[in-house]
C-alpha cells in the first residue's frame, strides 16, 4: 500500500476492525518514510462471475452498473452513503450464494428488486417500472396493490405478536 502524502510503498497496518455487517475491514496504517497515519477500507470483490444478457451477450460482472441503477432508483430520497453500500453489499452477497460463475441479468434484477423492496418502496417503484417495463397504468397500479398489501400484512402480524407478548405478561 502506498502512503498517499509521500507515495513511499512501505506502509505497516497499526489496527484492523471488521464492520458492524462483516462486510469490510478497515484497517489504520503508518508509513515507514514519513509517519503519516491513514485508513483504507477492504472489501471482497466479486471476481469472475459473467453475467448474460438477455440478447445472450457475456460481459463481466460490474458493481458500477449496480451503483448506478440504484442511484437513478433513489434519486431525490433520503439515504446515507454507509446505508447504500450496506444495500449493495446485501446484493452483492445474495448473488455469491449463488455460486455461479454465470448468471443471467434477471437474476440480479430480482435480487436488487428484493432488496430495494425493504430499503425503500419508492425506489423500489421506480426502479421496477423500468425493469419490469411498465407499459400502462393498471400495471403499476396492481404493483402499488401488492406493495400495500405486503405492508398490511406485516403490520398485522406486528400487533399480533404485540397482542401476544401482552396477554402472556
Amino acid at each position: 500500500m502506498y502512503c498517499p502524502v509521500c507515495n513511499h510503498k512501505d506502509t505497516k497496518v497499526i489496527d484492523s476492525r471488521l464492520s458492524q455487517d462483516g462486510s469490510t475491514i478497515r484497517r489504520r496504517r503508518e508509513c515507514f518514510k514519513c509517519q503519516y497515519r491513514f485508513s483504507t477500507l477492504e472489501e471482497t470483490e466479486i471476481l469472475d462471475l459473467m453475467v448474460v444478457k438477455r440478447d445472450g451477450r457475456r460481459e463481466a460482472y460490474s458493481r458500477d452498473k449496480i451503483h448506478k441503477g440504484l442511484l437513478k432508483a433513489l434519486e431525490k430520497r433520503s439515504y446515507t452513503n454507509d446505508s447504500l453500500a450496506a444495500l449493495i453489499h446485501s446484493i452483492e452477497r445474495d448473488i455469491q450464494k449463488k455460486r455461479k460463475h454465470e448468471i443471467k441479468s434477471q437474476e440480479i434484477g430480482e435480487i436488487l428488486m428484493n432488496r430495494l423492496k425493504s430499503f425503500d418502496k419508492v425506489a423500489y417503484i421506480r426502479f421496477a417500472s423500468v425493469y419490469r417495463a411498465f407499459e400502462d397504468v393498471d400495471t403499476f397500479k396492481k404493483e402499488l396493490e401488492m406493495l400495500s398489501r405486503n405492508k398490511k400484512k406485516l403490520s398485522k402480524k406486528k400487533v399480533s405478536k404485540k397482542r401476544i407478548k401482552f396477554l402472556m405478561s
